[in-house]
């Protein structure tokens, strides 16, 4: 029981303590004069932080905002940078999976694959040529007909038969003069 009282009356201090800094601090911020005189110490202090920032700039500084973007940016990269060869291990992991399961395949560890592989390349390799042909033959197109070879359209109706053009006249050459 003697801690329980001794707890409590901590917590009553505490809480007292805590009402009457408060209680002082209110006073204080309604008070105009201090109002003023912490107002004109942040201005102050801002015209200082902007005074500091323009002097490090024309001596050519990074000013501690500066480090700080620049300190979030590397922390960014190297996250991604991490990803990256997480991806990397992963997709690693897959080859070397693959590359030993075409290994077992090449041994003939699965009875049959091997012989069902060629049997797939082989009608694979059957319909490359067929569309190869099928591409040829719609490519190739008639050879054309000679002249001679032209066949008339006999079921349309005969045309009228058109005069026979006249012969040229032959010009008398002209008289110089």
């Amino acid at each position: 029981m003697a801690d329980d009282d001794g707890e409590g009356l901590r917590d009553r201090i505490s809480r007292q303590g805590e009402e009457a800094l408060g209680k002082l601090a209110s006073d204080l911020l309604e008070n105009p004069l201090i109002n003023s005189a912490i107002t004109r110490a942040f201005s102050a202090r801002e015209k200082a932080v902007h005074a500091q920032e323009a002097a490090m700039g024309a001596l050519n500084l990074p000013s501690a905002a500066d480090i700080d973007r620049l300190t979030r940016r590397l922390r960014t990269v190297g996250n991604r940078l991490e990803g990256i060869e997480e991806a990397l291990d992963r997709l690693q992991e897959g080859v070397d999976r693959l590359s030993e399961r075409l290994d077992a395949v090449g041994r003939g560890s699965e009875p049959g694959l091997a012989d069902r592989v060629a049997a797939v390349e082989g009608q694979l390799t059957k319909l490359v040529n067929e569309i190869g042909q099928v591409s040829v033959a719609i490519d190739a197109r008639p050879a054309p007909h000679r002249r001679e070879q032209e066949r008339l359209d006999v079921d349309s109706a005969p045309a009228k038969a058109k005069p026979k053009p006249k012969p040229a006249r032959k010009r008398a050459p002209k008289k110089k003069a």
